[in-house]
């Protein structure tokens, strides 16, 4: 009998056969979504040379991605709960697997956007279930080491990303980055269905908002779509394209406050300590959404870094994360979230200031690494007890919905970041191929995306609470990360 047939919910052991490879499968299968973010931004030179692409085809591969991802995670999260997170897994691995498949062999960059908003639905399928099945399937006593090892393994696996996602460029070529996507997650699917136990949460909704989740994808889809278009000049385009995303974002909010079985329930934002964490959420993944974005293109366009330089550019910030996080998560614990959550944005501003030498000429050790050390010092600051606050503020039923709305503001917040940056620092068009256009239009953002973490350390100064009342609620144990990537430390999820 398969292993997967065997095991049942909430049994499994960390130290069998079929717990390694439980662990294995949920750590490949984020890994794949999680890596797939990061080496599509080392290949957009690469790509739009080879697909005559103008920049806003290059924002359109990049956030066609995370507007359905975003858009749609809480909806796939619930499918999990519902109809159960083995098959919805498996579904999306499936899913981003055939998307990869037609990203490889895009002859345009028409398809290749297309392929990439499907992408987008086989990551919001299977992201949210890699950590719910470790917490639905080990036994308790394990639960806490399965989520540590994960986590750490998926660290290494988000470390390695760029560079394997730069070698790829620099050797076979751009579209390998989609086609390794392939075997991993035929790997994943065998691992699954042999190691896995089927899971479901009794207590779901017996409804799934599929409205909302419509209206969602419609909304910052609209918005998104007149952002990047406004980039060449206002028009009768970008004015519909407007007005539909606002219309559908109105209709979501109204859609969810009437709903019975809302997708995102409006009473959670009643606490004040969620609701401002959040909003410094908004605030620094909007500039992590924008330095991610336009540093690597930087890298390559105007300081002459190869792709696996440029790839591995940031590799200290993941370094320091790893290093550091779970020691800040700890202290922030004991003294309080408020003074991380306004110093470390301002340290991360400080960093983001420093990349301001990045240009023509530019050396990795003297201009590059040190932005990246203090850039890397502030996330470290932010990320844990950012994540922490979240979860603790919600009330223990909304756990599981609070950390989705966390992880959806972030990537909605560098979709956005992506469209509305290049437009207000004047990048458009064949920009990408001219070191002296970009460099200047990369500092004018680069200014921006330190207004907007100085910005999100002012919310915290002001807003972020020591030690708010939290009734009905039970402090989670551990840190949980709403970037693209694992968490950074162990925890317990909140059930």
């Amino acid at each position: 009998m398969a292993a997967g047939a065997a095991a049942r919910p909430g049994q499994v052991r960390l130290g069998t056969a079929t717990g390694r490879l439980l662990l294995l499968a949920t750590v490949l299968g984020s890994a794949i979504a999680g890596i797939d973010a990061t080496v599509v931004n080392v290949a957009l030179p690469v790509l739009g040379r080879d697909l005559d692409a103008d920049f806003a085809d290059l924002q359109w591969t990049v956030n066609g991605y995370t507007l359905t991802l975003a858009s749609l995670i809480l909806l796939g999260g619930s499918l999990g709960d519902r109809y159960g997170r083995r098959r919805v897994f498996v579904v999306g691995i499936v899913w981003f697997a055939v998307a990869s498949a037609l990203c490889a062999v895009a002859v345009g960059v028409e398809m290749l956007v297309a392929s990439r908003v499907l992408q987008g639905i086989g990551g919001a399928l299977l992201t949210p279930g890699s950590l719910a099945l470790i917490s639905a399937s080990f036994h308790p006593e394990d639960r806490a080491k399965a989520i540590g090892a994960w986590s750490g393994f998926g660290g290494i696996a988000t470390a390695i990303g760029p560079f394997l996602g730069g070698w790829l460029v620099e050797g076979p070529g751009w579209r390998w980055i989609f086609l390794i996507n392939l075997p991993l997650a035929a790997a994943v699917v065998a691992l699954v269905l042999r190691a896995v136990p089927e899971s479901r949460d009794p207590a779901a909704a017996p409804r799934l908002d599929v409205l909302g989740g419509l209206l969602g994808v419609l909304g910052l889809g609209g918005a998104t779509f007149a952002l990047i278009a406004a980039g060449g000049g206002w028009s009768a385009t970008v004015g519909v394209g407007a007005v539909i995303g606002i219309a559908a974002l109105a209709g979501f909010v109204t859609t969810e406050r009437r709903r019975r079985y809302p997708m995102l329930p409006p009473d959670i934002f009643a606490n004040r300590q969620f609701t401002s964490a959040n909003l410094v959420t908004a605030t620094v993944y909007a500039a992590l959404g924008g330095v991610f974005f336009l540093l690597v293109v930087q890298l390559q366009v105007a300081a002459g870094f190869s792709p696996i330089l440029a790839g591995t550019a940031l590799l200290p910030v993941t370094l320091i994360m790893l290093a550091l996080s779970a020691r800040v998560g700890g202290l922030a614990d004991r003294l309080g979230p408020r003074l991380f959550l306004s110093g470390g944005p301002l340290l991360a501003a400080g960093g983001v200031l420093l990349m301001l030498r990045i240009g023509p000429g530019s050396s990795y050790p003297r201009d590059v690494l040190p932005a990246v050390i203090v850039f890397g010092l502030g996330l470290a600051l932010i990320v844990a007890p950012l994540t922490a606050t979240v979860l603790t503020a919600a009330e223990t039923r909304h756990a599981g919905v609070a950390s989705g709305v966390n992880n959806a503001i972030a990537r909605a917040s560098g979709l956005l970041a992506v469209a509305v940056l290049p437009m207000a620092a004047g990048i458009s068009g064949d920009d990408y191929q001219d070191a002296t256009a970009f460099t200047h239009g990369f500092h004018i953002a680069m200014v921006l995306c330190a207004a907007l973490l100085v910005f999100g350390g002012l919310i915290g100064a002001l807003l972020i609470s020591d030690r708010p009342d939290r009734p009905g609620t039970a402090r989670p144990r551990g840190h949980y990360c709403a970037i693209d990537g694992p968490p950074v430390q162990a925890g317990r999820r909140v059930r």
